[in-house]
């Protein structure tokens, strides 16, 4: 137990509990797509904390689909066989082998080490692929990158079921192609979250990067703007508050709202427990786009 908090007052205990009390009824047997990535995934004491909060819903009811990427991994991966990266405008084009690698990665060794802690910290969870039952299909994309997709079905079937015998799916983004197409290919674990949250019609889409969230100024975490409708996200990307590596991350909730989903959230995975503040305070935690 962490000493700080060991020795918080009765009183402060009892106000955190009867805060989060209407957050448990309100989410409980309703589905959240958590998309997972950033340095919460490089750091184990960051990785604990997240593994702790993803048991923590499903334990109270909460059906949670937990999507990641790996390209910190993958890019290990590379330069351990020697595999010379390539980029397109800034873009890593996978060719064959590269892609070989970058499913035994996500697939082979991500996927299985995020089931094992979330077994090691009492959750029931299971690991699949965008291949998997069919789960994601896609097409090249319009640049040519290789073997890089994006997605054009989602048949959620197969997390349908694992959700309603209690378990926590664990999704790794390599997609099958469409029929007729026996490639694999590499999606944006980002992009591949949303349509999965649209697909599950999941009440909360979250992302939990290494940012804060939408700053109205880089370089102030405190200009962070907690509340963004989605009618005036134009607006901030016309007056540069939404650039650079926010403005994919903003298009992915975009994605998830405009297939129905209410609400979507950019969360700072670098903050301890950030799902937890985010799910059961009544000040939550980075940007929301509703």
């Amino acid at each position: 137990m962490n000493k700080e908090i060991d020795t918080l007052p009765t009183e402060t205990w009892a106000h955190v509990l009867s805060e989060a009390l209407p957050y448990f009824k309100k989410w409980c047997g309703k589905i959240v797509v958590v998309k997972y990535g950033g340095n919460a995934m490089l750091n184990e004491e960051l990785k604990a904390a997240v593994m702790e909060d993803i048991v923590l819903l499903n334990t109270i009811g909460i059906k949670v689909v937990l999507v990641h990427g790996g390209g910190p991994e993958i890019n290990k991966m590379l330069d351990k066989v020697g595999k010379e990266s390539k980029f397109v405008d800034g873009l890593r084009y996978t060719d064959a082998e590269t892609m070989e690698i970058v499913q035994m990665v996500l697939t082979g060794k991500l996927n299985k080490d995020i089931v094992g802690m979330l077994l090691q910290k009492g959750g029931k969870a299971v690991g699949l692929s965008g291949v998997d039952s069919g789960l994601l299909r896609a097409v090249k994309t319009e640049k040519d990158l290789g073997f890089v997709g994006e997605v054009t079905e989602v048949h959620p079937d197969i997390l349908a079921s694992l959700l309603e015998e209690g378990f926590i799916p664990v999704v790794s983004t390599v997609a099958l192609g469409e029929q007729g197409d026996d490639a694999r290919y590499n999606i944006n674990a980002d992009t591949a979250a949303a349509k999965i949250a649209v697909a599950l019609k999941a009440e909360k889409f979250v992302q939990l990067t290494n940012v804060p969230g939408v700053l109205r100024d880089v370089n102030d975490p405190d200009s962070l703007i907690k509340r963004i409708e989605k009618t005036a996200i134009g607006s901030l990307k016309a007056t540069g508050i939404i650039s650079s590596g926010m403005i994919p991350k903003i298009d992915c909730c975009l994605t998830a709202l405009e297939g129905g989903v209410p609400r979507t959230h950019i969360i700072d995975g670098r903050v301890p427990h950030s799902l937890l503040i985010e799910m059961f305070s009544d000040r939550g935690i980075g940007t929301m786009i509703y």
